[in-house]
């Protein structure tokens, strides 16, 4: 026999499903326009698109030229220097930076997405006195730049003994993000709110309602904030120039700092191993919103929508 929580999650919830099917279908005002309005629409994202392309563009074409013809004027590798990525490759870590970037990011986001997705889910489901002064407050963290908070927050994992090692760079991201928690709790109330009434009159307790219903209703949400965070930890610089003192624990950007000043300004002038290493550290983001931007896309068309 089923209960409401594997009945509930099982079935289709208003809002949500009709939403990506008519998201699906061309708008009928879109469908009457003349066809020089599209073709002119179209044009304009694909030359917006080709103009911000052109610098990675640059990037990978510089990457792949030796030493004396980097800055050379043009986009097309000539002559064509394949064997900088093998340099960059050899002269510094770059498989363990890596490594460690993963490991990171992977920790970091989700950190954030499960702390941010509980917070979230209380702010979107309970009703209690001062809920939105407290909503409020939680969103008016976001107003702190991070240098406020610099000083204090490395005391605190200095006296911890955290320091040169790599908990500090994920393990903050377990208290929730405002901004995360502000995104889940816009998705999680478009959900109705008779699917979690009907689940607690069956028994159900508030954990199972968060894992077996609400979870797997706001996967794309989820998502969405997953990809966010794991960003944004894929790019910090700063936390590993604070926290990291051996070079085995540095992150990829950590990393790039070295090979910047080894093979950059003040070092070598080695510059195509400076923009062989960037591409390499480039490529891991492009290929993750590539795989995941279907879910993407969809996440961010549909938070925000109460229902």
């Amino acid at each position: 026999m089923t209960t409401a929580v594997e009945r509930s999650a099982a079935a289709p919830v208003p809002g949500i499903e009709p939403a990506r099917a008519v998201a699906r279908r061309p708008p009928a005002e879109e469908a009457g326009r003349p066809l020089w309005h599209r073709v002119l629409f179209v044009a304009a994202l694909v030359g917006a698109a080709i103009i911000f392309m052109l610098p990675f563009v640059w990037l990978v074409s510089a990457s792949l030229r030796p030493r004396e013809y980097v800055f050379a004027p043009g986009f097309l590798p000539t002559p064509f220097s394949p064997q900088n990525y093998a340099e960059a490759w050899q002269a510094v870590p770059l498989l363990t930076w890596f490594g460690n970037s993963v490991v990171v990011g992977v920790a970091a986001a989700a950190a954030v997405t499960i702390s941010s997705a509980w917070v979230a889910f209380g702010f979107a489901y309970f009703r209690f006195p001062g809920r939105n002064l407290l909503f409020g407050l939680v969103l008016a963290t976001m107003m702190l730049p991070f240098a406020v908070t610099m000083i204090p927050t490395y005391l605190i994992w200095s006296n911890l003994g955290l320091t040169d090692t790599q908990v500090p760079l994920w393990a903050g991201n377990l208290f929730g993000s405002a901004f995360y928690i502000f995104l889940l709790r816009q998705f999680l109330l478009s959900l109705p709110r008779e699917y979690f009434e009907a689940a607690r009159v069956d028994g159900a307790s508030y954990p199972q309602l968060f894992w077996k219903m609400a979870f797997p209703l706001i996967r794309p949400a989820l998502l969405v904030a997953f990809v966010f965070e794991f960003k944004a930890s894929w790019t910090d610089l700063l936390k590993p120039l604070i926290y990291l003192r051996n070079e085995q624990l540095y992150t990829l950007p950590r990393g790039l700092k070295v090979v910047l000043d080894r093979f950059g300004y003040g070092g070598e002038q080695q510059w195509e191993i400076v923009l062989a290493g960037s591409v390499l550290a480039t490529i891991p983001m492009i290929i993750l919103f590539f795989l995941a931007q279907r879910h993407f896309v969809e996440g961010i068309a549909t938070t925000g929508r109460k229902g």
